[in-house]
């Protein structure tokens, strides 16, 4: 992982350079009392969120899309017409694998511990508040590595930007991680004050702590939920957050969604640039989620897609993982996504919403992890996912009963969009029930859904025993070792 300390040093050195006056050398720059020694959180904050998000949500370029191209097609939400070894067979090419373990480390992790370093008690300027969104980004971004791959570098993930650096970092178990991110996030939300310091460079939030803290909050009463079965002191820490709101406020409503919401073509969303600026019509709803959304008369669905243009308005899909020269026979009659809610310039992308809170509650409750009606919980979800993109629930609805499937196929109907979060619901639970392979279709990995992905191969050249040990940790570096949290 050596290129995590080169990254990190040039951007460092871009940084002073763009801040400072001209100088005719380092030892100049050192010696002048104008020059910074630091770089403003504000700048790091506002370039890791968004190519962390970014990231996350889609990314512009192919072959390096890991939620749109992959676990969107894992789950029954996307299709693809042609290409289909992009992901939608349960092939990954290599560079999906190395360019998101970059990003996520040197683009995302590297400066969010920037901004804690850049704003603790022992900086320049302290700044609580920067230090919690940086405490509580870093948490954020490992549980989703750790959810991809399971075990990672962690405790010395970051250690190549140390003063005595260590460039083969070791892996720890994903049981390990799981246990420091949730006390990370704790921490997060005692850093943060409503009434503290401002911060700027916050295109997340526009510098609104509560916000925050709702969003740190719910991101770790999650995953607590996600452990529950597994650690037993979860459900006690759960229902102590519930029980006490002024200490740990929670997504409350729609208007508390995490996500970040784009500007204009120069920071668009990356599936404007896949869908409109690069006009690539490469996808289409999977019969799984257009069939399921059928059945329950679900308004939703048009909300999600669009019919195809040769369908008369008639709303079908297609099954996954068909060869090419079948699938590409379903353009212009599967439906396709509704590019006006999801795909414009300033579509947004979500981290978390007011419904997921809810099916996490509901799903708590079951298990008697927390006080409350499952029931009741559960309804609320699906209300709430409604109310999200304007709608109604119709008095009709047939949602049934909350039993473990009916809550996790309302989440995963929910979670549209959110490829990689519904997909760890599925590894995790096995729900939804997603329909039989199509007899037409040919899937790698033996035809078994990928429960992670590999390890990048830089990781087998730059970190060769470590990588090793890690795979190890997880019963091997496959696409279908189960991960620590499968229940």
């Amino acid at each position: 992982m050596k290129h995590l300390n080169k990254l990190y040093t040039y951007i460092t050195v871009f940084a002073l350079v763009v801040f400072s006056a001209c100088t005719d050398g380092f030892e100049e720059m050192n010696e002048n009392p104008n020059e910074p020694t630091e770089v403003s959180p504000q700048y790091i904050l506002t370039f890791a969120l968004e190519s962390t998000i970014n990231n996350y949500w889609g990314n512009k370029t192919r072959n390096q899309r890991l939620n749109f191209d992959h676990a969107m097609s894992w789950v029954g939400y996307l299709t693809r017409n042609i290409y289909e070894s992009e992901g939608d067979n349960y092939n990954v090419q290599p560079s999906v694998n190395i360019s998101n373990w970059e990003v996520f480390y040197t683009d995302g992790l590297i400066n969010f511990e920037k901004i804690v370093e850049f704003s603790d008690e022992n900086s320049d300027d302290p700044n609580t508040n920067y230090e919690g969104i940086g405490i509580g980004m870093k948490a954020w971004t490992y549980s989703l590595m750790t959810d991809v791959w399971g075990a990672i570098p962690y405790s010395q993930g970051l250690s190549g930007t140390a003063e005595e650096p260590i460039y083969s970092p070791a892996y720890d178990t994903q049981e390990a991680i799981y246990a420091s991110i949730i006390a990370d996030l704790d921490l997060a939300n005692s850093k943060l004050n409503v009434n503290g310091p401002s911060v700027s460079g916050d295109i997340l939030f526009n510098g609104d702590i509560l916000l925050w803290k709702k969003f740190i909050n719910s991101t770790r009463f999650k995953l607590l939920n996600r452990q529950a079965h597994i650690v037993s002191s979860s459900g006690a820490e759960m229902q102590a957050m519930l029980d006490d709101p002024t200490t740990y406020p929670m997504i409350e409503s729609t208007d508390d969604i995490a996500q970040l919401n784009y500007g204009g073509l120069a920071s668009n969303n990356p599936w404007n640039d896949i869908l409109i600026q690069q006009s690539r019509t490469d996808w289409n709803i999977s019969e799984a989620l257009v069939d399921a959304m059928l059945e329950l008369d679900d308004p939703r669905l048009e909300v999600y897609a669009t019919p195809g243009g040769l369908s008369e308005g008639v709303y079908s899909g297609h099954p996954n993982g068909l060869p090419g020269e079948i699938a590409t026979l379903y353009l212009g009659y599967s439906a396709t996504i509704n590019q006006d809610n999801f795909a414009q310039t300033n579509s947004p992308a979500v981290l978390m919403t007011y419904a997921e809170l809810l099916f996490i509650k509901a799903e708590a409750a079951l298990d008697g992890d927390i006080s409350g009606d499952p029931q009741e919980f559960y309804e609320a979800g699906i209300e709430a996912s409604f109310d999200q993109y304007g709608l109604t629930v119709p008095a009709d609805y047939a949602s049934g009963t909350a039993d473990k499937e009916s809550i996790m196929t309302q989440k995963w109907l929910a979670l549209f969009g959110q490829g990689i979060e519904a997909w760890t619901e599925l590894r995790r639970t096995g729900y939804p029930e997603l329909p039989d392979h199509d007899p037409r279709a040919i899937f790698m990995n033996d035809g078994v859904l990928p429960t992670r992905i590999v390890y990048p191969s830089t990781e087998y050249s730059l970190n060769a025993s470590n990588v090793a040990a890690g795979a190890s940790l997880i019963g091997g570096d496959n696409m279908k070792a189960e991960l620590w949290w499968v229940e």
